[in-house]
């Protein structure tokens, strides 16, 4: 996926200012450092984070991985239509409702226990992926990865905000945000590398020595920690709504697409998830640990920042998704070529993303935040205008080349927006916000553009479905740069530099 902020938790000892959880992008971490100007900066071997990175790198390819050997693993399988949508939903869901959670855990129990035990899940659920021999085992084994990544990242993010101070702090924290925005372009390649050699299994197989490596080498380097609490300070029955209100209203939209939206199969889903949502709301008021305090809702900043984060996230992961099936199904592309044929578009998010890092100051991430969206639906009309025989070069490149170039933008300014204000001692808790809206908006990005491409297992079905999904893209783009335009303050110039410091 694209540039991803990075989530940060609150560390238990000296740094009780906000530290990472998530898969992110350098903006919210890069500078944490600052908060150690005067530690004492005791040198430390590089092998820990080199753990912590294999471990994290294993988590972010799992998403872009599978896309590109979605369309293998359905023939294999037999997939339904549904089946695909799912295979992907159900990792970022779990990984994006338990993240606020794994983070709390992280902070009140010792990091490395919490470390194995989520990069355990996530390999065991790894083993149950390569073996499965039916849509329902695949998907219920994707949920397990995305609960065990829920719980490795925080707990890897706060193992290297424990061990390395000043310096090596600000060193570590690039690499991880680094290695987060690589995750799109080597997720693609190396997933059609794997698949085309030998066969779709391999792409969960290749995590079990990954896995296990990182689980030894972290017993032998990573010390316990100390716990600050136990489980009683929890907020279980608010992670539990959060994460089944979520299920329900994803189900909910992929049902759709069998049973209308006025059925009442449909009606009694997205009742259910409201009523699980808003349960998740009053829970939220009532417990004294709440995952997110009610308080942090009226940041008008984050909030808006971070809807913006699930709608264009939606939108490129759903993009992503579809693409995948098109350029294999229509097109022919083996599993490999598609791989390739993604690279311009990870490579203009990247360029977007690193020009737009150079204007700010110059230029406010409101406006930059806009320009993108028009960016992203001039590329989403490119392809909703392609006829009945498409192109690769011709139909698909222009469209992934405006798409990335206005994508690359988006991420950085939302970033810089969702954090201007923040002050310091939250910023791990927006962070987590921010992060959580970018794996939740994955999951109904995928159900909803899922739903209106209707038939995902032909040919026909796909050619019928691609032009209207990208005109309803498009058209959302425009209606989400109006509402950037009503709901996201303007930032003046030192809120900037004080949201890219923090």
């Amino acid at each position: 996926m694209a540039n991803r902020p990075p989530v940060l938790t609150h560390e238990e000892n000296d740094m009780s200012h906000g530290h990472g959880h998530g898969h992110g992008h350098g903006h919210g971490t890069a500078t944490m450092a600052a908060h150690d100007d005067h530690a004492d900066e005791v040198r430390r071997p590089w092998t820990t984070l080199g753990v912590m990175l294999m471990a994290q790198l294993m988590v972010i390819l799992d998403i872009s991985v599978v896309n590109v050997a979605l369309p293998s693993i359905g023939k294999g399988l037999h997939f339904a239509s549904s089946d695909y949508q799912w295979t992907v939903s159900a990792y970022v869901l779990l990984s994006g409702g338990l993240l606020l959670f794994g983070g709390r855990l992280a902070d009140l129990l010792d990091r490395r226990t919490m470390f194995l035990t989520g990069l355990g899940l996530f390999t065991a659920a790894s083993v149950v992926s390569a073996t499965a021999s039916s849509a329902t085992v695949m998907i219920l084994s994707r949920g397990a990865q995305g609960g065990g990544a829920a719980l490795l990242t925080p707990a890897a993010l706060s193992i290297i905000m424990s061990t390395y101070a000043g310096r090596q702090r600000a060193t570590a924290l690039a690499i991880w945000g680094t290695i987060g925005s690589m995750g799109i372009a080597i997720g693609v390649l190396f997933g059609g590398i794997l698949t085309s050699a030998f066969g779709w299994r391999a792409i969960f197989i290749i995590n079990v020595p990954i896995g296990l490596a990182a689980a030894l080498l972290s017993l032998h380097l990573v010390n316990r920690g100390q716990r600050t609490g136990g489980v009683r300070g929890m907020d279980v029955p608010g992670a539990a709504t959060l994460v089944s209100g979520l299920l329900a209203l994803v189900y909910a939209v992929e049902g759709t697409r069998t049973h209308g939206w006025t059925s009442a199969h449909t009606l009694v889903a997205f009742a259910a998830s409201a009523v699980l949502l808003v349960a998740f709301a009053v829970i939220e008021r009532r417990v004294p640990a709440p995952l997110v305090p009610p308080a942090t809702w009226r940041v008008r900043s984050l909030v808006s920042a971070s809807t913006v984060m699930a709608v264009i996230t939606g939108v490129v992961v759903g993009a992503i998704f579809l693409n995948s099936l098109f350029l294999q199904s229509v097109l022919g592309s083996s599993a490999i070529k598609t791989g390739l044929q993604f690279l311009p578009l990870a490579g203009s998010i990247t360029l977007g993303a690193a020009v737009a890092s150079h204007l700010l100051g110059k230029v406010t991430p409101k406006a930059m935040m806009v320009v993108g969206l028009f960016v992203v639906a001039a590329g989403s009309m490119l392809l909703a205008g392609m006829d009945a025989h498409p192109g690769y070069v011709s139909d698909v490149l222009p469209g992934f080349v405006l798409i990335g170039l206005g994508v690359g933008p988006m991420f950085v300014a939302i970033s810089v927006a969702a954090m201007s204000g923040i002050p310091a001692e939250h910023s791990g808790l927006a962070s987590g916000v921010m992060m959580t809206g970018h794996e939740v908006g994955a999951a109904l990005g995928v159900a909803t553009l899922a739903a209106i491409a209707g038939d995902l297992t032909t040919r026909a079905g796909l050619v019928d479905g691609f032009p209207t999904v990208f005109t309803v893209v498009a058209i959302a783009m425009v209606a989400l740069a109006g509402f950037v335009a009503l709901a996201v303050p303007r930032q003046h110039s030192h809120d900037v530099q004080h949201a890219r410091m923090h």
